[in-house]
């Protein structure tokens, strides 16, 4: 992600879906406990219409938005690859470009390893 180390205190939201609410809690918990995301949500419920191997699918997911840091989001993106159930998940991420800023000192805060 970003080479200057400041810019690595940026929070970035990650957004992702799984299958259902289990799988998405279980990787969730796994990313909050290991500190590379301060906080997790889960929103089931979303339909999904696309085309996967040239099929028109619709599907219902569960929507997780990540909160962490920019200078976590290479290990937040390597582990949600390596512990979801799809083969090409969806993982975008978007930079938050203000908001609370006590919120945003407890991402940061939650993110680094030498603050937990």
């Amino acid at each position: 992600m970003p080479d200057n180390p400041q810019d690595k205190e940026n929070v970035v939201l990650v957004y992702t879906t799984f299958p259902d609410s289990t799988s998405a809690k279980q990787v969730g918990g796994e990313l909050v406990g290991q500190g590379i995301a301060a906080c997790v949500n889960i929103l089931p419920g979303m339909v999904s219409l696309y085309c996967w191997q040239g099929v028109p699918e619709t599907g219902e997911e569960v929507v997780m938005i990540i909160k962490t840091r920019a200078g976590r989001v290479d290990d937040l993106v390597r582990e949600v690859e390596r512990r979801h159930p799809y083969e090409t998940p969806a993982i975008l991420t978007f930079a938050a470009n203000g908001g609370s800023q006590a919120y945003i000192d407890w991402i940061r805060q939650m993110t680094s390893p030498k603050e937990r």
